[in-house]
């Protein structure tokens, strides 16, 4: 039986590599898997997936109006999905996850999302939260604090790498605007915010 799977991490962790990894492995053996991104994300090309060390594939873009279970049995009926994968998938709505889990469950299609926890003020995002809360398997993958310890947040900063504590739940940005930091290390540089 197929399963819905959530691979989290702070950013910079690998995610997007390991995405694009897994529809490697699934390509190599000569099964088909569909690609979503979220259209949100415009630090790349539009509709692309892009790792931080280089690699990238077309995906379809999606947004909170987008109907992702519609799209992947369209093309299941021409050609059979062995998987589907979410990259960004912290901005999936709840509706959008419930419907993931139902193309597992109802349709034996694995989906393998992959996205953030955890927002700059450490709060959930809904997307992360409903997956959390729905996934048959949770995979965080990690990454490293300044210090050496297992980074688990997100800083937000700004041009000058100061930290921000306050502002819209998404931005987008890449090193530039965002430092991944062990728990202790995020809440001292928020209290210096």
């Amino acid at each position: 039986m197929a399963k819905l799977y959530f691979y989290y991490a702070s950013m910079n962790a690998g995610k997007s590599t390991n995405l694009l990894q897994a529809d490697f492995n699934y390509r190599e053996r000569g099964m088909s898997t569909m690609l979503f991104t979220a259209a949100i994300d415009d630090r790349f090309a539009p509709g692309t997936i892009t790792s931080r060390i280089g690699l990238e594939a077309s995906a379809t873009p999606f947004d909170p109006g987008t109907n992702l279970a519609a799209l992947v049995l369209e093309r299941h009926r021409t050609e059979a999905l062995a998987c589907v994968l979410v990259d960004e998938a912290q901005f999936l709505t709840s509706g959008q996850v419930d419907s993931l889990a139902r193309l597992a469950d109802a349709h034996d299609i694995p989906v393998l999302a992959y996205g953030l926890r955890t927002d700059f003020q450490g709060e959930l995002f809904p997307g992360s939260a409903r997956l959390l809360a729905l996934a048959d398997s949770l995979v965080e993958i990690k990454s490293v604090c300044t210090c050496g310890r297992k980074a688990t947040m997100n800083l937000r900063v700004d041009a000058a790498g100061g930290a921000i504590g306050e502002g819209a739940q998404t931005e987008i940005g890449g090193n530039d605007r965002y430092v991944a930091l062990c728990r202790r290390h995020f809440v001292e540089a928020l209290g210096s915010a």
